[in-house]
């Protein structure tokens, strides 16, 4: 594929074979995928092909091969133009996202505590593949007020304080949520699982700030240089993952009626203002509820495992989805319009002013949450004026080795080892999974967020380095 560097940190790919957009790469050179079999510019080039897709299908420089569209993939569509929704332009992991709670304790108090804190953690933390979460027994109508309200119902039943809503992205429920659109089958499995992290590389981490980049905006998010923090990074479960299994099936079926055909039936789509667009973005705000009242429910136990171990309370920074498609407004040609954003393994990053933002944060910008690999650093970064890609960042540091590629190249037993040596605590991960989230997996997280600053996505604000944490 052709790709031409329009700046060190901007790649184009020219619209060709059907393309009705370019395709615009945020990435370094030495970031941009060329892993074997990673076909991630191809897919890149596909969705500039989807109907009604508007200024460029675009890419973050985590950006990696996913299912139909790319992992750090980008794309507004315009519904009054037959803009399209597509599931594989959110995921299965719907609203799957992360929050950053800042402590009140010093790393003084945590260093005669840690243990104490990682073992309350370690038993207050549901995790893993299967059933089990902070809501032992969850009943349908308790499944239907999270589907409908997501963190709004956690914090009104005593999950959380007020304050939570307000630094939640859309207040922590994202509306017109349609629970009816939500399957038997998707039920049943999220009944089971409602406050967990689940597997793979979602995690619990107790972290430190080790630097500030931007002490203004630092100072205004409450991060100083050995602040405490937990990061917390997961989504919606079996549920969400049900959910687009069953929408993606009924589009593959439904989308040839509406006279559509994609060049990847992993892309397939329907138009926003369709019967079949409105019931999907009804299920997929249902799941996006769930993984929003999950992180909150999480966000109790962890308090609960600081007050057990006696170090304090905590207090939300931001919780911000990747994994969403959203209407939101965006000016076009000057003129403002309403287009549905898919947003892929992509952060919202919303600049300063914007109203959506909390009234407290609105002066800095968006917090965006950046979590890196395991062992590595992870960043807050904040959002810009007049950022492109419809101001969205990077979401991580983005894969270059498959889970089975890289389990082939690492012991979980020495990687454990190593990690301890570097003065990290990994609770709850089979050596398996710890060795399917080793850092030679990912990008560089440090190299993912200079592109985004350098090519104007977003500013870095302050490096967060782990030192204990919890795994499925």
């Amino acid at each position: 594929m052709d790709l031409i560097e329009e700046t060190p940190y901007r790649w184009r790919i020219e619209p060709h074979d059907g393309m009705r957009v370019p395709g615009v790469v945020f990435a370094s050179r030495h970031l941009l995928p060329d892993a074997p079999g990673d076909l991630a510019l191809d897919q890149v080039a596909s969705v500039a092909m989807l109907p009604g897709i508007v200024q460029a299908s675009y890419a973050m420089p985590d950006v990696h091969w996913g299912y139909g569209f790319p992992i750090g993939g980008v794309a507004a569509t315009d519904p009054a133009a037959g803009g399209v929704v597509s599931p594989g332009g959110v995921g299965f992991d719907i609203s799957c996202g992360v929050r950053l709670l800042v402590a009140d304790a010093t790393r003084e108090q945590l260093s005669a505590h840690f243990e104490a804190l990682m073992d309350a953690a370690d038993t207050l933390i549901p995790r893993g593949v299967g059933p089990g979460g902070v809501l032992r027994d969850c009943s349908e109508q308790v499944l239907q007020e999270i589907l409908r309200t997501g963190s709004v119902y956690a914090v009104e039943h005593g999950y959380g304080q007020p304050g939570d809503l307000t630094f939640c992205e859309d207040h922590g429920a994202v509306a017109d949520a349609d629970p009816a659109q939500v399957s038997d089958r998707a039920r049943e499995r999220g009944r089971r699982q409602v406050g967990s992290i689940g597997s793979s590389n979602h995690f619990w981490e107790l972290q430190i700030v080790d630097r500030v980049l931007d002490r203004d905006t630092a100072e205004a998010y409450g991060l100083a240089p050995d602040t405490v923090c937990v990061m917390i990074h997961c989504g919606s479960r079996g549920l969400g993952h049900q959910i687009c299994t069953d929408q993606l099936r009924t589009m593959v079926e439904v989308m040839p009626g509406y006279g559509i055909t994609v060049p990847d039936q992993q892309l397939a789509c329907v138009p926003v203002d369709s019967e079949h667009g409105r019931r999907y973005l009804g299920a997929m705000a249902a799941a996006a509820n769930y993984g929003r009242a999950n992180r909150q429910l999480l966000t109790h136990a962890t308090r609960l495992a600081f007050a057990r171990a006696g170090l304090g309370d905590l207090r939300l920074l931001y919780d911000v989805s990747h994994n969403l498609a959203k209407m939101e407004t965006h000016h076009l040609g000057g003129e403002p319009r309403e287009l549905c954003i898919h947003r892929k393994g992509a952060t919202r990053a919303f600049g300063p002013g914007d109203p959506d933002l909390p009234e407290a944060l609105r002066p800095q910008g968006q917090p965006v949450l950046v979590p890196g690999s395991m062992g590595t650093a992870s960043w807050v970064l904040a959002g810009v004026p007049n950022a492109p890609a419809f101001a969205s960042a990077c979401h991580g540091a983005g894969r270059v080795l498959s889970r089975h590629a890289v389990a082939r190249r690492v012991k979980g037993t020495a990687l454990r080892h190593d990690l301890a040596h570097a003065g990290i605590t990994v609770r709850g991960a089979s050596p398996r999974s710890l060795a399917e989230e080793a850092p030679m997996a990912y990008k560089d997280v440090d190299e993912v967020v200079e592109v985004c600053h350098r090519a104007g996505l977003a500013r870095p604000v302050a490096r967060l380095i782990p030192l204990g944490v919890i795994k499925g």
